[in-house]
This record gives C-alpha cells, sequence and structure tokens, in this order.
C-alpha cells in the first residue's frame, strides 16, 4: 500500500492554511518528498507526517515555490542527528540549482546525493540501494516556462507466491521471501531459481502521479493513464483565465479535469492553487463538471492507496 500526504497547496506565496508545494510518499518504511516549497516542514508537522527519514527529494523543476523549503529542511536533518545519505533527483540542471541551497546550509553530518534521472525511469533500488525492487519512479516531459518534469511512482505488485512448487523445488524457507520480492536465489547444491518458477502472472500494482508545473500536454495525460491517484497542478480557478495559463505554463480547474478524464484516471486531487483564489472549492464546480469527482487538496489531506487484493478482503 502507499500513502500519500499533501503538505502545500499554494503556488507562489504561502498562505496562513497554505504552504507551497509539496507531496510526502510513504509504502514499507520508505517515503519520497516531492518538491519541497516553502512551509514544508511545517505543514509536515501538522499533518504528522515525519519527514527525517526521507530516503528521496524529487524535484519536478527549479522555481523557488518548488524549493525554497530545502534549504531549512537539510539544516534540521542535520541538527535532529541525521547521518543516512540523502538523495535528490530533479531533471536537467539539478547541479546548478542545488549548489547555491547546499552552499547555504554549510557543513552537513550527512552525504547529499545528486541524481538526474533519465527519461526512461528508473527502479527505485537503482537509485537507493537500500530499497527493495518493486518500486518505480518514472519523470516525463512537463510544458512550463523552464525545464521542468512529473513523476509517475508505480509500485509493482508481484504475482501470488506458490508454496507448493517453491517446497517440490526444495527450496528453503528463509529464501522464499527473496523470491517473492523478485530477486533470484542460489541453492545450496548450486542451482538457481527464478522468481517466475515460484510466482504467478503479475497483478496490478499501483500508480501515482504527481504532475508538478505545467499546462495541458500528451506527455502528461500519458503518464496520467490510468492512475490510481493523479494530483494535477490547477494554478486557475475559472475558465477565463485560460490564456494566462498557457502563457505561463500552467492548468486550469477545468482543462486539469479534462486531462484526468482524457487518461482515465481514477481519481484526481487538484493542487498549486494560486493565491488569487482564496477558496478553491469555490471553483470546484469547473473541474467536476468535467471529472465528477474531482476534489480540491488541501494541506494535510492525505489518503492510503491498497492492492485490489486488499479493498476486496476488507
Amino acid at each position: 500500500m502507499i500513502t500519500i500526504t499533501l503538505l502545500g497547496t499554494g503556488a507562489t506565496m504561502p498562505l496562513p492554511d497554505r504552504a507551497l508545494t509539496a507531496v510526502h510518499l510513504a509504502y514499507g518504511g520508505r517515503s519520497i518528498l516531492f518538491d519541497c516549497g516553502e512551509g514544508t516542514q511545517s505543514a509536515a508537522r501538522k499533518a504528522h507526517v515525519s519527514l527525517m527519514k526521507t530516503d528521496l527529494i524529487a524535484l519536478t523543476h527549479y522555481h523557488g515555490d518548488h524549493i525554497f523549503g530545502l534549504p531549512g529542511l537539510l539544516q534540521s536533518y542535520g541538527c535532529l542527528g541525521r547521518i543516512s545519505p540523502l538523495v535528490i533527483t530533479g531533471p536537467e540542471g539539478l547541479e546548478e540549482a542545488m549548489h547555491p541551497i547546499l552552499q547555504l546550509c554549510g557543513p552537513l553530518p550527512f552525504d547529499v546525493r545528486l541524481f538526474p534521472l533519465n527519461a526512461e525511469g528508473s527502479q527505485i533500488c537503482d537509485i537507493l540501494p537500500w530499497w527493495d525492487n518493486e518500486g518505480f519512479l518514472f519523470p516525463f516531459q512537463t510544458c512550463h516556462r523552464v525545464v521542468s518534469c512529473g513523476y509517475r511512482f508505480f509500485l509493482h505488485r508481484p504475482g501470488k507466491f506458490d508454496s507448493h512448487a517453491a517446497e517440490t523445488l526444495n527450496i528453503p524457507k528463509p529464501l522464499w521471501g527473496l523470491l517473492q520480492h523478485g530477486s533470484p536465489v542460489t541453492l545450496e547444491d548450486g542451482k538457481k531459481v527464478l522468481p517466475e518458477q515460484v510466482l504467478g502472472p503479475a497483478r496490478n500494482g499501483l500508480s501515482v502521479v504527481f504532475s508538478g508545473d505545467t499546462a495541458p500536454c500528451e506527455s502528461l495525460t500519458a503518464a496520467a493513464a490510468e492512475a490510481d491517484l493523479f494530483i494535477c497542478e490547477a494554478t486557475y480557478g475559472e475558465d477565463s483565465f485560460s490564456e494566462q495559463a498557457e502563457k505561463y505554463g500552467h492548468c486550469t480547474f477545468s482543462q486539469a479535469a479534462q486531462t484526468a478524464t482524457d487518461a482515465s484516471a481514477k481519481r484526481l486531487w487538484l493542487a498549486h492553487f494560486s493565491q488569487i483564489m482564496e477558496n478553491p472549492e469555490d471553483f470546484l464546480p469547473y473541474a467536476q463538471a468535467v471529472f465528477p469527482s474531482a476534489v480540491c487538496g488541501s494541506d494535510g489531506m492525505s489518503i492510503t492507496l491498497r492492492f485490489e487484493e486488499e479493498y476486496l478482503s476488507s
């Protein structure tokens, strides 16, 4: 299962109840922070989300409202005694953008490792060797004023483990877990056993898509295809702002909803609201006319996504 929490749903400037862009994703004791706008730490405390053990910070681009929370967060990690390495990833220009931020932080008691993602996506264990091999992170190009990307996180669901097949192959039970998680094992007699020998067909996984800042585009629709949760920027509420949205590389509520509809997404959370909208929910009908179940995200909003089998058995 995956738990996603919105930590910042504002754009440009923080408001008393709306920090700037940040989304926390957690599963299996591991976590990713998507963007880190101003107010992320305060929002996390209010939402009872611990950022201390964040493994990866995935940045969509380097505008201030998406990264200005980083210096404070990194210094907090140092003050709280973090020693485990932190990986930061992002699109082209990562090292140049992070240089002044790391200079501001000064010496830190942990390693900050910069890892630019390639366009094909990466298995999380390739970026973070201490993770299992079931999580994939796919960046996709977005349409903003600067080089930018969004992210699709996919949690693989392996096929059911066939204990009878494992016993027939004389595989010791302590090795079953490795096979269940997709790793081959070697028996004492030197025989190698592959996961597919003891696993059934792969089952439906879970996917979460975070748009970052973008105007509507084909790559966004493709990335959001059948997503269990699609978190889409919706900077402007009214359709009358569509020209302004196009100029600055953003979406209106109805454009975000149309993207979710075209992508057959299962859930749509709107976020990244302009400060000109005092109450984003006043404009929700624009989205719900296109995607009826669309909701306005709010700081602290959270959901736990479970595999289909878990829903059926609960």
